[in-house]
């Protein structure tokens, strides 16, 4: 079965914009054409556009994702790099969630700061978005 670049997408909820981009960057093969231009797909390219797609939503940058379908096409490799790519995403990860806490923390402190009905000049809120040196933590 061959699919339209609109199918593809639909299927797979990519837009047509980044599959084209996917293709650019070599990340999905040169699809066939049809004799009037037209965009053709094969199942494996819906495969491999399903996969890209799990790994963006999993967080995956883009040279990561390369590695990873490079690695796909030498079965006899062991898995190493694919669990390194791995480990480095969730270190990422955990990096980002700590940085998060840490936002999470410091907005709701300002929050908290400006109870009550006052003026914008006594605003702590506004004076907090304001001046860094007035946040508890660094962020």
């Amino acid at each position: 079965m061959d699919y339209s670049i609109g199918e593809l997408s639909r299927q797979t909820g990519v837009k047509v914009p980044t599959i084209r981009y996917y293709e650019k960057e070599g990340l999905l093969e040169e699809p066939l054409r049809t004799e009037g231009n037209q965009r053709r797909y094969r199942e494996t390219d819906l495969d491999r556009l399903g996969f890209i797609k799990h790994c963006r939503d999993l967080g995956l940058p883009m040279p990561a994702i390369r590695d990873l379908i490079e690695l796909s096409q030498h079965p006899d490799k062991t898995c190493e790099a694919a669990d390194r790519i791995a480990v480095r995403q969730l270190e990422a990860v955990r990096l980002r969630i700590a940085h998060l806490r840490k936002l999470e923390n410091e907005l709701s402190r300002i929050a908290s700061s400006c109870k009550g009905p006052h003026k914008v000049t006594e605003c702590n809120v506004l004076k907090a978005f304001a001046d860094h040196g007035l946040c508890r933590d660094e962020h």
